[in-house]
């Protein structure tokens, strides 16, 4: 079907499927939905009551809100207004950063839920601009966590409305004049932008990203290219939803098909959220999910916690049967193949007597996940493979609306990001902008209607990412000879030597936060000096556990040194002659160590909204400590310095030195 803009596609899927469910929510016991045809109404009225309080085609309205029914509402409506929606993170807690985002885009008003309002409540005088403001869950929602509640209204009274309000002004609007918000719909162009999406801006001001009613509708229809998603098809909505991953294959592919979604339970708290997870799966049963690294490997967790407790025998077995799981399926596209063939029968009876029982634990439907965000390390991708819970990696921008690439039902290699999505050109470039042949290292650059139109009051950075219509990506990566692509991290994050080599630093980071219980985090730095580096963030819990089975002392001088040294061989395990070491090359592993008193997160800025490592942040704060790695004392891992840090983190919550 030929569709214009995000509202044309929600009137024509609403059309086609006007009494299937659209929206299911959680608010009391139990699921209730909403069907194309009640959540059109509702948006009509939504549209209409945001007009009436002037919301026009081109203005902005910001939205702070976790997953809701009225999510999906309010941004179709300020749609239909014509106007553009700046959806922001949930986590933004800082004045500064949210400030900034909506004076930058000039947002005319403000949709903000009720654990978040007083957010808002605290920068009622630094906002003069903002219109109004409104509240999805009422002016009286209580406090959480000693956060403040609404209480005295900082912002004028006529400018808070409730949603409820605001939806009684739209349908008093829409009873005096029916055409009232399709007048305006109806005249949107593909070329409109749709969203603002901001990006992380922990390494400098935040890039305001236009996306297009065009860049979206471009993008589901390649989604949907390479995946079916029948109109019964429901998905839990578990990622934030203000990413453009969850806009386009968490809403709008599922509108697009006729599908359904579902808003995972809110808590009054993070923690009790994220606790409503595996009972919302298991009520709404859904057919696939979204996924990042972080939920894969808590998915994993528990399953192995769930069938240790079931004792050494169940536990062997289930042992035993990824292997031959990981036998069987290899890396996808070769499952079965050769030989291989002779395991179907085995891998059917463990699937049988194990992996299907895993499944139900998911709802009994679940059929894949879609992994997004970071990089997904091959060895989580060949568990859920496994279990028969495959999870296809995928490779995307925000700048692409997001999709570049991804693994899919009918073409999977499990390692790579899958193959490019129809109508998108791809090509890997080296420094020039010269075209690489296949199989060489370079940067991964794209050409499609999904790339964006630009940033926002920010010709510079624009003129610098979009060139002659490609977007390149700033990612380093290579195509296989049979079309794959492999992602490996970021052309600014590479590691460089004193004689110009490169070397992207992510798989050894994962590898030894992967391998190693006793580390928790790791940042690799070498920018053209003669050895790589290291900062690394030890977990305390398992470093305290083995020193008291080994009889050390976390209070004493000689148990500080004993744990450091258990942290230097654990690092020696992927050097020539330890047990990884043939996995890589040795010159760009950490010849000295520098161990951190606290992690990175997204507190101190060095981790951003969607769990990445801001490397320019951490090189900048930890800028002394890399000096000091390149001293002789340093090599030795149980240096003053050292001493110190892990005496702290053992001692206090630490503080960044």
């Amino acid at each position: 079907m030929i569709v214009k803009s995000l509202p044309d596609l929600f009137e024509k899927s609403t059309a086609l499927y006007n009494d299937n469910t659209f929206l299911w929510e959680k608010r009391n016991a139990h699921y209730k939905g909403l069907t194309y045809k009640q959540v059109r109404q509702r948006v009509l009225c939504y549209a209409a009551g945001l007009m009436e309080f002037g919301l026009k085609k081109g203005d902005r309205m910001a939205m702070i809100s976790e997953g809701r029914n009225d999510w999906v509402v309010s941004e179709l409506a300020v749609l239909y207004c014509g106007a553009i929606s700046v959806p922001l993170s949930v986590k933004i807690e800082e004045d500064d950063d949210l400030i900034f985002r909506l004076k930058h885009s000039g947002c005319k008003g403000l949709i903000i839920s009720g654990n978040h309002q007083w957010k808002a409540h605290r920068l009622a005088d630094k906002l003069p601009d903002l219109a109004f403001v409104v509240l999805l869950d009422g002016k009286d929602f209580e406090s959480i966590e000693g956060k403040p509640a609404w209480g005295k209204l900082s912002f004028p009274e006529n400018k808070i409305f409730d949603v409820e309000e605001l939806l009684q002004k739209g349908e008093i609007a829409l009873q005096q004049n029916p055409e009232k918000v399709m007048q305006v719909t109806g005249n949107l162009l593909p070329d409109d932008p749709a969203n603002i999406c901001y990006t992380s801006g922990t390494t400098a001001d935040p890039k305001g990203i236009i996306l297009t009613h065009k860049n979206y509708l471009c993008n589901v229809e390649q989604a949907s290219a390479v995946f079916d998603v029948p109109e019964y098809y429901t998905s839990l909505h578990i990622l934030p939803w203000d990413h453009s991953f969850a806009h386009t294959v968490g809403i709008y592919a599922l509108m697009r098909n006729g599908a359904s979604l579902a808003s995972l339970k809110l808590g009054r708290t993070l923690n009790e959220t994220l606790r409503n997870i595996p009972i919302c799966i298991n009520e709404v049963r859904p057919y696939f999910l979204l996924s990042v690294p972080a939920l894969a490997k808590n998915f994993r967790s528990n399953i192995e916690k769930a069938i240790a407790a079931k004792g050494k025998v169940a536990n062997l077995l289930f042992q035993a049967g990824l292997k031959v799981g990981y036998a069987y399926n290899k890396e996808g596209y070769n499952k079965g193949r050769g030989q291989r063939v002779l395991l179907k029968p085995l891998y059917k009876f463990f699937n049988a007597i194990l992996f299907s029982k895993i499944r139900e634990n998911f709802g009994g439907r679940l059929q894949f996940f879609v992994g997004g965000g970071a990089l997904l390390d091959i060895e989580l991708q060949r568990f859920f493979y496994a279990i028969g819970l495959p999870m296809y990696q995928g490779y995307g921008l925000t700048e692409a609306a997001p999709i570049i690439s991804s693994n899919t039902p009918d073409h999977h290699k499990l390692g790579s990001s899958g193959k490019v999505v129809p109508f998108l050109e791809l090509k890997i470039c080296d420094e020039n902008g010269n075209k690489l042949p296949v199989g060489q290292q370079g940067e991964i650059v794209v050409k499609g209607d999904n790339v964006m139109a630009g940033y926002w009051e920010n010709d510079s950075a624009t003129n610098e990412t979009i060139r002659e219509g490609w977007l390149f990506t700033g990612d380093l990566g290579y195509l296989d000879k049979d079309g794959y692509l492999y992602v490996l991290g970021r052309n600014k994050s590479l590691l460089i030597s004193n004689d110009g080599e490169k070397y992207s630093p992510e798989g050894i980071e994962e590898a030894m936060v992967e391998y190693s219980p006793y580390i928790d985090q790791v940042m690799l730095y070498n920018n053209q000096n003669p050895y790589t580096t290291a900062l690394i963030s030890p977990n305390k819990a398992q470093l305290r556990a083995w020193a008291g089975k080994n009889n050390f002392d976390v209070n004493t001088e000689d148990g500080l040194r004993a744990v450091l040294l258990k942290l230097q061989s654990e690092v020696d395990r992927f050097m020539p002659g330890g047990d990884l070491g043939r996995i890589f090359p040795p010159r760009w592993l950490p010849s000295s160590v520098y161990v951190m008193q606290e992690p990175f997160s997204e507190k101190n800025k060095m981790i951003n909204s969607t769990m990445k490592m801001v490397r320019p942040t951490v090189a900048e704060h930890y800028k002394d400590a890399l000096q000091f790695l390149y001293t002789p004392e340093a090599r030795d891992i149980a240096n003053a310095r050292n001493m110190k840090n892990i005496s702290i983190a053992f001692s206090s919550n630490g503080v960044a030195g």
